[in-house]
């Protein structure tokens, strides 16, 4: 017992001196962490001043900077202010002037005023002192001076007029006439002219009795399968197939070949050969369209206007054969186009389309060059080429390049001699049109159409007219056919004036 107690005692001694021994330690960490705390404080503190005097140095910087910048801005505005006062001062020494100026105006605007009062007042005394002396009014002699000049400007104005012309002529005509007739020289073609009317051989007269039939059935089922009139007469060793339609001329024609051949003429034949000869016929019509599209160059054409191309073998325009007549213009419109440097190809492609609308069963109302236009833009054609179709008879505008040189190929092929069957009496009545217009017109004595109609002469009297007025009327009556009249190619109009004097010495 004694043993614990005296352990408890130590350890509690001991606790005691080791509280006392910690209690030392940390005291002296408390009083070495205030004097360094002490010490810091006082480091921040100086940092702190330093710090202040850079900012105090850096704002008195600035300020020193900116009152200079200032005291700049005021030396400038004054040295402004000094220019602005010396351009008032100008201003003012200006204003006084122009003041000076527009008060000289001002009289010298009097002056004027009364200069032009006394002009006028001499001006009227001597009109009244013409007026006197002449017998005639100011307004009388003005009227005949206005006269007078008219007169003079119309004769100068158709002088340059006809000296303009004639230089015109003398360029322009020798330059077409190279092109036009070298573009005739290099197109070789037929000039033969179709009829309506097919001529078919046979060798003897027993076999047209075969061809009418008993009591006539043949030849009239063959009549109704063509819709071609046959007509059986005296002629000897022919047979003569008569309809407008070339198409259905020969489908007779080869029908009744192969019906010859055969040797069996019946109704019900008739009616088979028939069938197949039309069915080979569209075979051989569109080989004609392609043949004709691969001699000519031309390639891409719808299929459609192919067929069209091939069924102008088989139609004629006045006696001319349609697709002869369309491979002309397409040769002729690709050398003009050439010779004006223009696109050869697309211009020989309008020619070659230009007539499509006469073969087309569509919209029969419709004019032919309005149509094939339609057709064309339905196939896709170029706009160019659709108005170049369109246009060739001048019934739609012409907007294209190639449009003139269609309408001049057309014009060409159709009216060179031998190309067309023209009837005799609107050949008279056109001539007889030409004659009596020229001598509508006062102070023509007589008027003649000669070259087919290619030229006018017309005689005036020369007391009635004048050289002037003579060229005036050549004039007048050119522009009256053309706005009148429709014919081929062009019209020379020649106005004959001439003066005779008779004596007789006795």
């Amino acid at each position: 017992m004694a043993a614990f107690a005296g352990a408890a005692i130590a350890l509690a001694v001991y606790i005691i001196v080791r509280k006392s021994i910690l209690k030392g330690r940390s005291e002296n960490i408390i009083t070495k962490a205030e004097t360094e705390a002490e010490n810091i404080k006082k480091d921040k503190m100086l940092q702190a001043k330093e710090h202040f005097l850079q900012l105090k140095t850096e704002h008195e910087e600035q300020v020193s900077k900116r009152n200079e910048q200032i005291r700049e801005s005021e030396g400038r505005l004054k040295q402004k202010e000094n220019q602005l006062r010396q351009l008032q001062s100008e201003l003012g020494r200006k204003q006084h002037e122009i003041d000076s100026a527009r008060g000289q105006l001002n009289a010298q605007k009097e002056q004027l005023e009364r200069k032009g009062e006394e002009y006028d007042k001499l001006l009227r005394d001597v009109n009244r002192q013409l007026e006197e002396v002449a017998g005639m009014s100011a307004q009388d002699a003005r009227n005949m001076l206005v006269e007078n000049m008219k007169a003079e400007a119309r004769t100068q104005a158709q002088a340059y007029i006809n000296d303009t012309m004639d230089e015109a002529r003398l360029n322009a005509a020798k330059e077409a006439k190279r092109i036009i007739i070298n573009t005739i020289q290099r197109t070789a073609t037929e000039t033969a002219i179709e009829n309506a009317v097919t001529s078919f051989p046979i060798e003897n007269d027993e076999i047209k009795g075969r061809i009418i039939g008993r009591e006539g059935r043949n030849i009239r089922a063959l009549e109704a399968a063509t819709g071609v009139e046959i007509v059986v007469d005296d002629t000897p060793d022919a047979i003569l197939l008569s309809a407008f339609d070339p198409v259905r001329r020969e489908v007779a024609r080869l029908a009744l070949h192969q019906l010859v051949v055969d040797g069996r003429i019946h109704p019900a034949r008739i009616e088979e050969v028939v069938a197949k000869v039309s069915k080979k016929l569209e075979e051989e019509i569109l080989e004609t369209g392609k043949r004709t599209c691969i001699d000519l160059g031309i390639h891409g054409l719808n299929i459609e206007l192919v067929k069209l191309i091939g069924r102008m073998k088989y139609r004629s325009s006045y006696g001319q054969n349609l697709l002869q007549h369309s491979r002309e213009v397409a040769n002729i419109c690709s050398i003009l186009a050439s010779e004006l440097g223009l696109n050869p190809k697309l211009a020989k492609r309008a020619g070659l389309l230009h007539d499509i609308g006469k073969v087309s069963e569509d919209d029969p109302e419709l004019p032919h060059a309005l149509l094939g236009a339609k057709l064309a833009e339905q196939y896709q054609e170029k706009p160019e080429i659709c108005n170049a179709i369109g246009s060739h008879h001048e019934e739609m505008e012409m907007t294209s390049i190639i449009a003139p040189l269609v309408l001049v190929g057309d014009a060409i092929s159709g009216a060179r001699p031998g190309a067309r069957r023209e009837v005799i009496e609107s050949y008279i009545k056109r001539l007889k049109g030409m004659e009596d217009l020229a001598a509508s017109y006062p102070g023509v004595t007589k008027s003649y159409a000669i070259q087919a109609g290619r030229e006018l002469r017309v005689i005036v009297g020369a007391e009635e007219v004048s050289d002037e007025q003579a060229a005036r009327l050549s004039t007048d009556i050119a522009q009256k056919i053309q706005d009148e009249m429709t014919y081929p190619g062009q019209v020379k109009i020649t106005v004959i004036r001439e003066t005779r004097s008779v004596a007789f010495a006795k």
